[in-house]
């Protein structure tokens, strides 16, 4: 008898079908088809303004879609209610170019507050977690120090830590080596295709450096015209 366990159609995490995304009522995108599946690493390029941000806001729940449909992670964002928009988030992880660490507490205390917030009760369990994921990004060593005490690249890297500490399904990056030096932005880029590899988490990655898509080529998709197309790395 054939066992059909393994042979099961797998979902796409990010699916959008005809979605259009406005800003101050003025269409941003229209007709976006786009389809990510599991384990994929995907570069989102395009010119300053025409979109890239807004959208990935769309994907993450802090900006309503103007029309079509959209599915993340499993979840239907056109019906998505307020209430519903935690276990949506708990599902991804966002990596910013600002880093947004809270700068009045430490950096265990940056990790332990996500948890804190996403329902780990136990405070062993996130002691586990924190020092775990401090780890797999390499600064586990600045547990204690505060985010002002770092390097910029250690700041992203804790940015990364505290986008993976729930173990998500999706990583959505806005320019996470916009304000970082050459060869900063290639370790950390580094470190997010290692990370999509060891753990099968599938990356969307916003970004302007044609540099870092040359050393670490992969999909290619083009915000451009109103739209998204898929291109391929130079």
């Amino acid at each position: 008898m054939e066992n059909n366990e393994n042979t099961a159609v797998q979902e796409p995490v990010i699916l959008l079908e005809n979605v259009e995304v406005g800003h101050d009522e003025e269409p941003l995108l229209k007709g976006v088809d786009l389809r990510i599946m599991p384990g994929e690493f995907v570069y989102l390029i395009g010119k300053s303004g025409v979109g890239k941000t807004t959208l990935l806001r769309c994907l993450y729940a802090d900006h309503p879609l103007s029309g079509g449909t959209a599915r993340v992670c499993g979840i239907d964002l056109a019906g998505l209610r307020r209430r519903q928009v935690p276990q949506l988030r708990r599902r991804m992880g966002i990596v910013f170019q600002n880093f947004r660490l809270l700068d009045d507490r430490s950096v265990y205390a940056n990790l332990d507050f996500v948890l804190r917030a996403t329902g780990w009760k136990k405070a062993a369990e996130r002691k586990e977690q924190i020092e775990k994921t401090l780890a797999s990004v390499g600064v586990a060593h600045k547990a204690q120090a505060l985010p002002s005490r770092l390097s910029e690249g250690e700041q992203q890297r804790v940015g990364i830590a505290r986008a993976l500490i729930n173990n998500p399904q999706l990583i959505l990056a806005d320019e996470p080596t916009g304000n970082l030096d050459p060869v900063t932005s290639a370790e950390i880029m580094q470190l997010l295709v290692d990370v999509g590899r060891k753990t099968d988490t599938t990356m969307l990655i916003s970004t302007h450096d044609f540099m870092m898509i040359d050393r670490f080529p992969s999909r290619v998709v083009m915000c451009e015209e109103g739209t998204l197309r898929d291109t391929e790395a130079q």
